[in-house]
């Protein structure tokens, strides 16, 4: 129901919102009425996109609008705007991905124009003709610049004409997967299966060969389907070893057209983007203007107007090559208006109003740095989305307020849904050069307080400790190279885990302190398997420590038990640390983003452990489990059958994403606990097998 004068509820993510909107841009042009532009503009997304657009809109003294499903009653984007809209049930299908509904939102609210954010609706032709002919504006290109663009084999055909260089590949229809698997031979192995209209990482897959060829095949035509309505798929040359460099466009409708500089997309996992900077370290001035030049003239062939991204990949020797456009804000903006003081969002508002560009070519420059790190949602461990209520949130913004921006909508009694995309923030730092503003995007990180789900932080930060990435030598294979058993979480230098142990027993004098409880001579600490005797006493300045035995050491921290971050300095290290929980003996420790089990006991704790029988791991060889939450999409197998270890026995979706689940071994399937269609938790038992020794009876 739409409601008018809605009594904002000020949840603590309402000041991280005033904190953003303090932020200005210097070569931003100076505000006009707000009748030269439009009086209420409807956000047809949800989440940090939708805060981000409604910041702008309040600067510029526009009222917002919005849409929300049955999900988002209570978001942070509907709590900020003017006004509310609701548009169905949480699916993105029967929500924002109805056009019919974001329209009688717009009719009913009064909103004259549309913002789309990133995703979504953002790059449907068809809902910008139909806002149009309703009489409402569509803040983005115009329908037939989303259709040409939107669709990969037309686009990468008029970048030819446009003299963009291009990928080689095969843009006809493709039939099946024997036909994938001819094109793939004709081009020539390794390959790109990618989605036609596709974006965000759906629907790719690299294969290497045959067999590879035809499974990417069939993914990557689901996930389309699934994701864009559009199962058509393309082939193309895969550039091994490559940067991903995008180039950040603006145009108007009056024929000017100019180029925002790069952004350095190269850190990725499935395709997806992790770390992102702007500029990058690879390109040298001629590069960046002829990738401008070429963005810049590829927008002109299409009459593109508004903001767009031409994303290319770039190999060893600055050879770049069109890959694809995208017609819509792009999640990595705000790291282009950090170096260009240039608000992106103000300036589609502008274009889409019918107004010119103010900006010229000459007056876009490159201020300093800037990074972005996606923190999602997500098993580090394993890439998998992770659903569930935020309990404890304390995002880093306050430590540097103008270089630190914190693109979020989650506060604390937030959920993360199997509906939506599991992104908790775009983390944004800026500074004078690349590494003030590397420095200060690990600082934050370690600062970044997240419990009651699993986050990607412990491998966001781990990147950042790379050699590699600090020296800004980059690739899509990044983290495949870096990471080639998978991602283990930081390892402990002899050092760190010193101070790590000095940590926790310090703690738990405090603790012991804060409660009374006389002080002990001793604590024995454990981190994986080693085990360390610290002997904690009090001085006038804080602490002292003495490690086996050695001289102590001075320690001082301002921690207090209840306080989340820990910042002390063991031995004139400085250190930052988080408490995470405690379990009994037990604190559970993130440093350097990752989190380690330090036990502390008192010596008489320490020699009644060794009585402790210790706890059976359970099997879990004859069950498969759902990584997450989702939708099962289809199953491979039947009670009775025989597979083989590695075998796929079912495929599931969660955020619109596929994954195959294959068999832990060699077996006959006993049971299975769920059909086609059914929507189930993570940990979820779907397929029994029989016991080994009964599965050999019967064979």
């Amino acid at each position: 129901t739409f409601k008018t004068g809605y009594n904002k509820m000020w949840f603590a993510g309402r000041h991280a919102v005033k904190a953003l909107e303090a932020r200005t841009f210097s070569a931003s042009t100076a505000l006009h009425k707000k009748h030269e532009l439009f009086d209420r503009i409807l956000i047809a997304n949800r989440g940090e996109i939708a805060l981000r657009v409604m910041r702008t809109c309040k600067k510029l003294g526009i009222e917002t609008v919005a849409v929300y499903s049955d999900a988002d009653a209570r978001a942070q984007h509907v709590l900020n705007a003017d006004h509310r809209y609701h548009i169905g049930e949480a699916p993105s299908a029967k929500s924002y991905l109805n056009a019919d509904k974001i329209i009688e939102a717009c009719l009913a609210t009064g909103a004259q124009a549309v913002h789309p954010g990133y995703g979504f609706l953002s790059e449907r032709a068809h809902f910008a003709e139909k806002l149009d002919k309703n009489g409402i504006v569509f803040i983005g290109p115009k329908p037939h610049a989303l259709t040409v663009m939107g669709d990969k084999l037309e686009s990468k055909r008029i970048a030819r004409e446009a003299k963009v260089s291009t990928i080689p590949g095969f843009s006809g229809a493709i039939n099946d997967a024997d036909h994938a698997v001819q094109i793939a031979r004709e081009v020539g192995y390794p390959v790109m299966v990618k989605a036609a209209a596709g974006g965000g990482g759906k629907g790719m897959r690299i294969a290497w060969n045959d067999d590879e060829c035809r499974e990417g095949f069939r993914f990557s035509k689901n996930e389309a389907k699934s994701s864009f309505g559009d199962d058509r798929i393309l082939i193309e040359k895969f550039i091994e070893t490559p940067r991903h460099i995008e180039i950040q466009v603006l145009a108007d409708s009056f024929g000017n057209t100019i180029y925002l500089n790069e952004r350095e997309c190269s850190i990725q996992r499935r395709n997806q983007k992790v770390i992102e900077e702007a500029p990058s370290t690879f390109l040298d001035p001629e590069t960046r203007k002829a990738m401008g030049d070429q963005a810049c003239s590829l927008a002109r062939a299409v009459g593109y107007q508004s903001a767009g991204t031409v994303e290319c990949l770039v190999d060893k020797h600055r050879n770049f090559y069109f890959l694809e456009m995208n017609t819509r804000l792009q999640v990595e903006h705000p790291i282009t208006e950090e170096i260009t003081g240039v608000d992106i969002v103000e300036q589609m508002i502008r274009v889409a109003a019918g107004q010119k560009l103010k900006l010229q070519q000459s007056d876009i420059g490159i201020n300093g740095w800037a990074f972005e790190a996606r923190v999602y949602a997500e098993d580090p461990y394993r890439f998998l989305p992770s659903t569930g209520r935020i309990t404890t949130y304390q995002d880093p913004s306050h430590l540097d307020p103008k270089n630190i921006r914190a693109e979020s909508a989650i506060v604390e009694g937030s959920d993360i849904s199997i509906y939506y995309d599991p992104m908790i923030c775009k983390l944004v730092t800026h500074g004078p050069n690349r590494k003030a503003a590397l420095d200060l995007l690990a600082r934050a990180l370690d600062n970044y307080v997240i419990k009651g789900v699993t986050h990607n932080i412990p491998l966001l930060r781990d990147i950042l400790t790379k050699k590699a990435f600090i020296d800004g030598h980059l690739s899509t294979n990044f983290i495949k190279e870096e990471y080639p058993e998978g991602f283990k979480g930081y390892q402990l230098n002899a050092d760190e885990a010193k101070n790590l142990a000095v940590t926790g027993a310090v703690m738990t004098a405090i603790r012991q302190l804060t409660d009374g409880v006389p002080a002990v001579p001793a604590y024995y600490v454990t981190i994986g398997d080693k085990t360390t005797k610290i002997q904690v006493t009090k001085t006038h300045s804080g602490f002292a420590a003495s490690v086996d035995g050695a001289a102590a050491t001075p320690v001082t921290t301002s921690w207090y038990p209840g306080k989340s971050v820990i910042e002390a300095t063991v031995a004139d290290t400085p250190l930052v640390i988080q408490h995470t929980s405690r379990d009994g003996q037990t604190y559970k420790l993130r440093f350097h983003g990752t989190v380690f089990d330090v036990q502390v006991r008192t010596e008489k704790e320490q020699q009644l452990s060794s009585l402790m029988p210790v706890k059976a791991k359970a099997d879990v060889s004859s069950k498969v489990y759902t990584p997450m939450p989702g939708q099962i999409i289809s199953l491979a197998v039947q009670p009775g059958a025989t597979v083989v270890a590695g075998a796929e026995v079912a495929v599931m979706e969660a955020m619109k994403m596929q994954n195959k689940l294959t068999a832990p071994r060699t077996g006959v399937v006993k049971a299975i606990h769920c059909k086609v269609g059914d929507t189930v938790e993570g940990d979820f038992v779907i397929i029994e097998f029989e016991p080994e020794a009964a599965a050999a009876k019967k064979a």
